[in-house]
């Protein structure tokens, strides 16, 4: 500042002088935005001029106040520097992991705390994550539909397992039957997965149509409706899952007693129940497989009486199926 001072002065007292190869230097501020928070850095740059002929006073004068007048202007901004490097250093202390390709210009709460709707929004994706670790969630889940094919081999002839309830003393006839079932289904699941320990798992409902062919017995066939319900019993990342299930309905049968035949079934128009257990083996989330036992009844609930006898049919044996999902996987449908 006392340098230029003491330039200018003797110039203008010169004003009518001039001077061959007079250089005049300015000293000004200069800008340079090369950090990453966007803090201004000061550099002093020197303009060098040839002032070979001085007109006057005047054009000294103004040249001198070019010259000292950044040194005396404010060029920094302070409160907008501090807010700019507070924005940024909340953005990378923040409890959420920092991503390179976010934008991290969401106002933040008032309260200080951080907790903004981005952030809750963030922990919910990061719990669900979590959550969707178990490969099971993506099979046993609300709303999902399947379609199911199962095949069932029943030979062996046992009395009705509910007599007690209608008064019978578990008895047998010796006409013996083998049914074949041969069942399509389609299941919904009605749950996700709940409850603990060994009953964690979902039901699910049953819709299906079957035909019972009958190679050993006076009837050949049984066509019939059934609905039912099935607990999978889901426990964490098996692939194998233990079901209980049951199933009811109504049908139509060659009833073969009207035609005079022992211990046949008495009337066309027969009901039927069935009870079985297993396991399902999960090959991914779309195809998995089943097999267990199951245990079929079939007779007219006493509507063929007097005039026949209802005496129907009760066996068991093992059942195979397959399952297969329809429509698009659980992460994508959501």
């Amino acid at each position: 500042m006392f340098l230029l001072t003491a330039l200018a002065i003797p110039s203008k007292a010169q004003s009518g002088w001039s001077f061959p190869g007079y250089q005049s230097s300015r000293i000004g501020f200069g800008l340079r935005d090369s950090n990453e928070l966007g803090v201004p850095d000061f550099a002093l740059t020197f303009y060098a001029g040839s002032a070979s002929t001085v007109s006057g006073a005047d054009d000294i004068g103004s040249v001198g106040s070019r010259s000292i007048k950044p040194l005396l202007e404010p060029s920094i901004n302070f409160e907008k520097v501090c807010s700019e490097t507070a924005s940024r250093v909340a953005c990378f202390g923040s409890e959420r992991q920092y991503q390179p390709n976010a934008n991290c210009t969401a106002e933040q709460p008032a309260d200080g705390h951080g907790t903004g709707e981005n952030s809750r929004s963030t922990s919910g994706l990061i719990a669900q994550y979590h959550d969707r670790s178990e490969r099971n969630l993506d099979i046993y889940y609300r709303n999902r539909r399947e379609f199911s094919l199962d095949l069932g081999w029943h030979p062996v002839n046992v009395p009705f397992i509910y007599d007690f309830a209608v008064g019978d003393g578990y008895n047998m006839t010796p006409l013996k039957y083998t049914l074949v079932p041969i069942v399509a289904s389609l299941r919904w699941h009605v749950t996700n997965v709940g409850w603990r320990w060994i009953f964690r798992g979902n039901m699910d409902f049953t819709f299906s149509g079957s035909l019972t062919v009958i190679p050993r017995g006076p009837e050949t066939h049984y066509y019939a409706l059934d609905f039912g319900i099935r607990r999978n019993f889901v426990y964490r990342n098996w692939k194998v899952v233990p079901f209980f299930e049951q199933r009811g309905g109504a049908g139509i049968i060659n009833a073969k007693e009207p035609l005079g035949v022992q211990f046949a079934q008495g009337q066309n128009l027969t009901f039927t129940y069935s009870l079985g257990t297993g396991v399902r083996y999960n090959m991914d989330s779309k195809y998995s497989f089943s097999a267990g036992m199951n245990y079929m009844h079939i007779s007219n609930g006493y509507l063929s009486e007097p005039k026949f006898t209802n005496y129907g049919i009760n066996v068991y044996g093992p059942m195979f199926g397959m399952n297969v999902r329809l429509g698009k996987p659980r992460h994508a449908s959501e």
